[in-house]
């Protein structure tokens, strides 16, 4: 851990790292600490017109994509006759992004980019007629049939094999089909899809538009809800392409197979994350439906290449999902969105010049030693926790030891060389983007576990835990404020980018990451007793978090089961945290709150009339500023499982008994939580 020695070394005048501007003294942290923090920033922020939420991340996000502009804009002239690999990418992103930004020769083409591929979808006779153009989409980029994807074997972690998931819907999930509280949406998606069609210039728009509606709806009733497709246990099914075969008798997987020119021993075993909910999708591929399965299969073809098509494409499938579905009220701004089509086919391209430019050799050893202090009082944590017995404890340490951190970018790029593009051709770039991707994930299979893989670009703004890798990721451009301060005393960071760390490393023992070992194999490692121990605290968050409302979406509760694995990762992550920075001072967390709080109070520097322990929990809070637009609002509760910030910012400090100490908290108080009341789990 960092030594007193260490912290005399730090420079006398780091700033405090918070807002202190915006802090808002008419609203005390002891009752809303993420008002007290926030409030002011809410009153004076407009969600910008293209958002439909706007916050710390979306600023940071914001920042990058300025960043990535400049970069994109300059290898846009690229020198052509180059050869060297970094500047065939270069070229390759700067192609990319001319063909997007070329709206005039979009507008001259309209549709035709896709005629063939919609008359192709409509022709089908047969149900094997029919599979063989769902497989044919697929290959161009456009089928929506289902999820497919590579990852390594739960069961066997050291082995690749392909993922199916349940798709089909154009609605962000089954619920959107069903609940009353959606009937508004299912009224505009109808009409969205009428006028896709008829922009595309298929016949029967209307006739074809409720077809579409009522075949997806009767795909909705198969699929799984939300929380029951975040179960591991119950979406880890591995089956062989007979048993594949077997359970979807309708699906001509070979004929859908050549036509998606993938090679059927990729097949051989995969996992079908919803069983039965494949099956039921099959079930409704039938000669008497086809005419409802062509026009479905027609919408997605159009669907999927309109944002690359003329205005009037751009313009109505915007106004269904940005202004219906998130309230957005305008479209971003075309170079917004070719930035985001160049992010999304070259990112790891995009990445390494951004790294060059922006990420400090600096901020990564930060980060280094900022990781090994988080990993170090998780350690202690565990070690010191009553309620989990002693094998279980063990095997949690093991596991623990074997992280893997990654920090700002991966320490190999990807290799694009195969991946062609043409300067006049979006659409066709679009596609080849498409077969690129699928042909690098479906190569994995057979081949070693590539643990160097990042699965985020480093201008990304967030971080994740693998649990089949068993590794905590942090890419660059995470690492600036609010989060991640290098001019900042240690307490900001360690209430900002440490809670983050300690977040990431919490997924390794939440709900479903605790039921992953060490080495990223799905094991139960745990005994009875200490998981029965540990459901009754998981329950108890799971109930706090039931009767919470948003200040965004009154009267919408949060789904506490749905929002479980990030609640947990929330909590500890923050303890961590918390425990790290006393650490960090040479205060043992061992002892009293009460005791600690004021030794760390001694400890550390007063900066801006605050303590180090008072801005470890500001800073805590001053990341989850944000706004959100109320149809973004209430579609996040549904289908997000992260709860919304301004819960995040108040309930979880609530669990810790530090926060009750470094504010002096007492009953009559809103963010009081009684003390046999709060969780701790990690």
């Amino acid at each position: 851990m960092t030594s007193a020695a260490s912290r005399d070394s730090q420079p006398a005048d780091l700033s405090s790292g918070i807002r202190v501007t915006d802090l808002d003294p008419a609203v005390r942290p002891q009752d809303d600490l993420y008002l007290h923090v926030d409030g002011r920033w809410l009153e004076r922020t407009e969600i910008p017109a293209d958002k439909s939420r706007y916050g710390a991340f979306l600023q940071l996000a914001e920042a990058a994509e300025d960043a990535i502009r400049t970069i994109i804009e300059a290898d846009a002239e690229a020198d052509a006759n180059a050869d060297d690999a970094s500047t065939a990418d270069r070229r390759k992103i700067g192609d990319l992004y001319a063909s997007f930004m070329d709206e005039d020769r979009a507008e001259q083409l309209g549709a035709s980019p896709i005629a063939d591929d919609i008359a192709a979808a409509l022709a089908p006779q047969t149900v094997t007629e029919f599979v063989t153009a769902v497989g044919r989409a697929e290959e161009r980029g456009s089928s929506g049939f289902f999820g497919l994807y590579v990852d390594n074997d739960p069961g066997q972690p050291d082995r690749y094999v392909p993922f199916v998931m349940q798709g089909g819907i154009g609605l962000p999930d089954e619920s959107y089909y069903r609940e009353e509280q959606f009937a508004d949406v299912r009224g505009k998606y109808l009409i969205y899809l009428q006028v896709l069609l008829e922009l595309a210039g298929v016949d029967a728009a209307a006739e074809r538009a409720h077809d579409v509606l009522q075949l997806e709806t009767d795909i909705a009733a198969a699929h799984w809800d939300v929380v029951a497709s975040r179960e591991i246990e119950k979406t880890y099914n591995l089956r062989t392409f007979d048993q594949l075969v077997a359970a979807t008798p309708n699906i001509d997987w070979s004929a859908y197979l050549e036509a998606a020119q993938v090679d059927p021993k990729v097949l051989a075993e995969v996992v079908v994350a919803q069983p039965s909910a494949l099956e039921g999708l099959a079930a409704l591929l039938t000669e008497d439906r086809l005419p409802a399965w062509r026009s479905w299969l027609a919408v997605n073809v159009i669907r999927g290449a309109a944002p690359y098509l003329s205005h009037d494409f751009v313009e109505i499938n915007f106004d269904f999902y940005g202004r219906t579905l998130s309230g957005t009220p305008e479209l971003r701004p075309r170079w917004k969105r070719g930035v985001s089509l160049v992010q999304g086919g070259l990112g790891e391209a995009v990445g390494r010049e951004y790294v060059a430019q922006h990420f400090p050799p600096m901020a990564k050893h930060r980060m280094d030693e900022l990781v090994a202090n988080l990993i170090e009082a998780y350690r202690r944590s565990v070690d010191s926790l009553t309620w989990l017995g002693d094998d279980t404890k063990r095997l949690a340490l093991e596991k623990l030891a074997k992280f893997t951190p990654k920090i700002g970018y991966p320490v190999k790029w990807r290799d694009y060389s195969t991946l062609e593009i043409d300067r006049d051709d979006l659409v066709g770039n679009v596609r080849a983007i498409g077969r690129y991707e699928q042909a690098r994930e479906l190569g994995k299979i057979g081949r070693p576990i590539d643990r160097d893989e990042w699965f985020m670009t480093p201008q990304t703004v967030n971080a994740y835990y693998n649990p089949g890798f068993n590794e905590i990721v942090f890419p660059a451009a995470i690492l600036q404020p609010p989060f991640f301060n290098a001019e900042a005393d240690d307490a900001a960071n360690y209430g900002g980018i440490g809670a983050v760390i300690g977040h990431e490393i919490s997924h390794g023992f939440d709900d479903q990451g605790s039921k992953y070992d060490g080495d990223g194999r799905l094991v139960d490692w745990w005994s009875a007793t200490d998981r029965e121990a540990f459901e009754k605290l998981t329950a108890a968050l799971v109930a706090q978090y039931n009767a919470l409302e948003p200040l965004d979406a009154p009267g919408h509760k949060v789904n506490g089961a749905l929002t479980l694995g990030e609640n947990i990762a929330d909590l500890s992550g923050l303890s961590i945290a918390w425990q790290a920075y006393l650490l960090s001072l040479g205060v043992d967390p061992a002892q009293s709150a009460a005791d600690a709080v004021a030794q760390a109070a001694r400890q550390a520097p007063v900066i801006d009339d605050l303590t180090g322990p008072q801005r470890f929990f500001l800073s805590w809070s001053q990341v989850w500023a944000e706004k959100r637009r109320p149809e973004e609002a209430v579609r996040l509760l549904t289908i997000d499982p992260h709860s919304p910030n301004d819960l995040r910012a108040n309930q979880i400090p609530r669990n810790l008994d530090a926060f009750h100490e470094v504010f002096s908290v007492v009953a009559d108080d809103r963010l009081w939580l009684g003390s046999d009341e709060r969780v701790r789990i990690w």
